[in-house]
């Protein structure tokens, strides 16, 4: 099974109002974000919310009639650590042996369904415990973790990132090659959404 843990905690001060609620075609930014890895076939998708949860939460639960979409809630949001969003979101999960959690973000409306069907194939071809999709050699999200790794996320502290965890486990590394800019590309700026507004 292989869990999608979408972070959608952060406070957007850079936008200047919540960026997951902002239009992306007929939905909401985090509406489509979920869309995308359900239709990549992710057996369960886990958002965790933060800043505005209340309004996230909402446009959520619209989805939750048609998609395995759930929430867990960031205390620590505030803090606008990536870190602490996704060890909430992975012990929000049940693991399994076999279990794998996707660690995407909720501003990357961009990525393409078939990255994170990339993502998730050469995961179950290789058994590689941390899968990471790449464009012209820079990494990007969503990237996958097995859960033989979980404890190891959880137990990292500040001043540690994830990057530092990847950069750790560099060896452990299957990394997907993919035709997508997507996956580097966020939404930070009023600018950078014009940029790519649909």
């Amino acid at each position: 099974m292989i869990s999608a843990i979408i972070l959608a905690a952060g406070e957007s001060k850079r936008m200047g109002q919540q960026k997951l609620l902002m239009p992306w075609g007929k939905v909401a930014v985090i509406q489509h974000v979920v869309s995308v890895f359900a239709e990549a076939d992710v057996d369960e998708i886990v958002v965790v919310t933060g800043s505005h949860r209340e309004e996230v939460e909402a446009n959520l639960s619209q989805l939750k009639k048609d998609y395995p979409v759930r929430s867990v809630f960031n205390e620590d949001f505030a803090t606008g650590d990536m870190l602490s969003s996704i060890q909430c979101g992975l012990r929000a999960l049940t693991p399994k042996p076999e279990d794998a959690a996707l660690i995407a973000l909720g501003d990357q409306p961009q990525v393409r369904e078939g990255s994170v069907r990339r993502v998730c194939k050469t995961f179950e071809e290789t058994g590689s415990p941390l899968v990471v999709p790449s464009y012209q050699m820079r990494r990007g999200h969503p990237w996958l973790v097995e859960e033989s790794l979980w404890d190891a996320i959880l137990a990292v502290r500040n001043p540690q990132t994830p990057r530092d965890f990847l950069n750790a486990r560099a060896d452990q590394i299957k990394y997907v090659e993919v035709d997508d800019e997507g996956i580097l590309a966020d939404l930070d700026t009023p600018e950078q959404y014009r940029a790519h507004e649909r």
